[in-house]
């Protein structure tokens, strides 16, 4: 049975190899562990070998975790990465480091609003439907630069850059191209607004390679290192390398 440390040495090889193909630093890629639908046994086990950085897609299985792995919280960086209504800011604004789903101003200024003082400001991405695909969430490309602007305005929160989850596509060479439309309006944003906007969430198991070509940031990765569906905590753990493991 592969265990969780071994899928992760596996998906940090493929970050590599990728890496290595398109010419970059594979320190400049980060690895965010979707732990949807797997139990805090599962996360600590991630822990164990080294990962730190943790996607959640459902707000309050997010919350639940956090709450049980609270001796491991200094330690760990949470992202919500699902689709949030109005009615669950405030708990991921006080609980969450990320959110790589905000596609309306007025999640946006929620998230601002009800970030407590005392925390440093929480790292957005703005999740833009790059393909128009129908069933995702996401502003459209043209609508991208006008909200992006009143999101940088927004105390306690900082904007990181964008976020995509493209329709999929036919071969490698498509996902690529896709890909690269995002990273191309990343461009043109942070020469209209002048900052730095050095984050691209976009990659998953299944299209990791492409997106890492077209210039990511960040993959997030969930079945590829948990499997397919929530299992039992394995054995012991041997540390994954160091330079990718999300923080």
């Amino acid at each position: 049975m592969t265990t969780t440390s071994e899928q992760l040495q596996q998906v940090c090889a493929r970050i590599e190899k990728a890496c290595t193909v398109a010419g970059r630093d594979p320190a400049t890629v980060r690895l965010l562990a979707v732990s949807k639908t797997f139990g805090p046994e599962v996360v600590r086990e991630a822990v164990a070998a080294g990962q730190r950085a943790f996607g959640e897609n459902y707000v309050q299985e997010g919350l639940d975790k956090i709450a049980t792995l609270i001796d491991l919280r200094s330690q760990l960086e949470w992202h919500c990465i699902g689709p949030l209504q109005s009615n669950k800011t405030r708990p991921v604004a006080e609980q969450f480091d990320w959110v790589h789903t905000v596609d309306r101003l007025k999640i946006a200024q929620r998230l601002s609003q009800q970030r407590p003082a005392a925390l440093p400001p929480l790292q957005v991405c703005l999740q833009v439907n790059i393909d128009g695909g129908p069933n995702k969430s996401g502003v459209a490309p043209d609508e991208a630069l006008a909200l992006a602007r009143e999101m940088a305005a927004l105390p306690q929160i900082m904007l990181r850059g964008l976020m995509a989850i493209p329709e999929p596509q036919p071969d490698a060479a498509a996902e690529r191209a896709v890909f690269g439309r995002v990273a191309a309006l990343a461009a043109r944003l942070r020469d209209a607004l002048g900052l730095p906007l050095d984050t691209l969430s976009m990659g998953m198991s299944a299209d990791l390679e492409s997106a890492i070509a077209a210039g990511s940031t960040m993959v997030r990765v969930g079945t590829a290192i948990f499997g397919g569906r929530a299992r039992a905590s394995g054995t012991a753990l041997a540390p994954i390398c160091g330079q990718i493991t999300g923080i």
